[in-house]
């Protein structure tokens, strides 16, 4: 039996805490994503770069949900009422407007499960960190 256990994706987490800290400090949260993602759902006219920068503060979106797998909510572009869809995935940052306070995302590879062929080399149980000073 191993003692690896597999955890989620911690970064739907951060970007729920992320968020209220930034609301909870009277800033603007804004989000940058990677466009070209599977699955991002925003208007062309957003995206520069293959990026797109939205403002998700309260006053600006409505319905916003912040879910483990997507980011949904509705917001106006241009004057028009448009559904906007982020996997969390592509979340690339999450930060306050005002200071630029938040946090970059790294690229998530999906984790590979390990060989369960009975053999080959046992982690030690130790951390693998080192003190930097």
């Amino acid at each position: 039996m191993s003692s690896e256990v597999t955890m989620t994706s911690n970064r739907p987490y951060l970007i729920r805490g992320l968020y209220e800290w930034i609301t909870d400090n009277g800033l603007t949260p804004h989000l940058l994503a990677d466009a070209s993602a599977e699955g991002v759902e925003v208007p062309a006219s957003a995206i520069q770069d293959g990026k797109v920068v939205l403002n998700v503060s309260s006053s600006a979106v409505r319905g916003l949900e912040l879910g483990n797998e997507l980011i949904a909510f509705h917001a106006r572009f241009g004057g028009v009422n448009q559904a906007v869809s982020i996997p969390v995935d592509a979340v690339l940052a999450v930060y306050a407007r005002e200071n630029g306070q938040g946090m970059l995302f790294p690229n998530e590879d999906k984790p590979t499960p390990p060989d369960d062929d009975g053999g080959g080399d046992k982690p030690s149980g130790r951390a693998h960190l080192k003190v930097v000073k």
